[in-house]
């Protein structure tokens, strides 16, 4: 059986999942706090027919080998975490992050997980939460009589009560970073974990000692770019026909043999 067939194969399987992981990265566009994955490959063994270096006749030594690859494979799913393009909006509790940093939110099960979604909104008892209900921790507690909130850049939760004129600060944002995001487990809900590879997490205030700063009224978008995922894409159809085309070739060679006569 040629290698050809099943060394394609690989290459159509990878070119596959190629698709499947710029498909969820075009899907999440408008997704606020999306980071974009990248699908990267290595190459499968190789059969050594001819060893390089290996002794010939008389002394000599042969100068390059024979070595016939057997495919492809996924290695890994990369998230990117460069920056998101910023939207404002007119509501208060819509924060960004211009830099490096997470949010802190309070699982259900006592956990916490970790996201660069800033559309927080209010619950029924005041607390500052995310879409799914999280609350952000350390908690932030907003009074019934508010009238005005101002969140500053180093994460300074202060309100205006209705009838006074000051402000009093109620609570502080913190924010975590991480040596490698990239290795943080994504647990979908804009929610990711940490493990092993993403290293502990390190806390700190917004604008201080390389964390990145609050930004109130203003969202941070996925930094999906849909004309690079386009490209992409068109890319990992194209490789994927040219497997396929290397499967029909492999076949007619086949063929051919099949069909020899003396």
């Amino acid at each position: 059986m040629m290698r050809a067939l099943w060394t394609a194969a690989t290459g159509m399987m990878a070119q596959q999942m190629n698709v499947d992981v710029i498909a969820n990265n075009l899907a999440n566009v408008n997704t606020v706090g999306f980071k974009k994955s990248r699908a990267d490959f290595e190459d499968l063994l190789y059969q050594s027919m001819r060893q390089a270096g290996a002794n010939a006749a008389q002394g000599a030594q042969i100068p390059t080998g024979i070595e016939v690859g057997l495919g492809t494979h996924p290695v890994s799913i990369q998230k990117l975490f460069d920056q998101g393009t910023f939207e404002q909006t007119s509501n208060k509790l819509d924060l960004s992050i211009q830099g490096d940093g997470f949010f802190r939110v309070l699982m259900p099960d006592g956990t916490t997980g970790y996201t660069r979604d800033g559309s927080f909104k209010m619950d029924g008892q005041g607390r500052m939460v995310n879409s799914s209900g999280y609350a952000l921790d350390p908690e932030i507690l907003i009074p019934a009589d508010v009238k005005d909130i101002t969140i500053g850049s180093d994460g300074t939760v202060s309100v205006q009560r209705a009838g006074q004129q000051d402000y009093e600060q109620i609570g502080q944002i913190r924010l975590t970073r991480f040596v490698n995001p990239a290795g943080l487990s994504s647990l979908g809900q804009n929610i990711f974990k940490p493990n092993a590879a993403s290293g502990e997490p390190n806390e700190g205030t917004p604008g201080q000692e390389g964390f990145g700063s609050i930004g109130q009224g203003i969202l941070e978008m996925s930094n999906v770019k849909i004309v690079e995922e386009m490209v992409n894409m068109i890319v990992a159809q194209r490789a994927y026909e040219v497997n396929s085309k290397a499967i029909q070739t492999a076949d007619d060679m086949l063929n051919t043999a099949n069909n020899l006569r003396r």
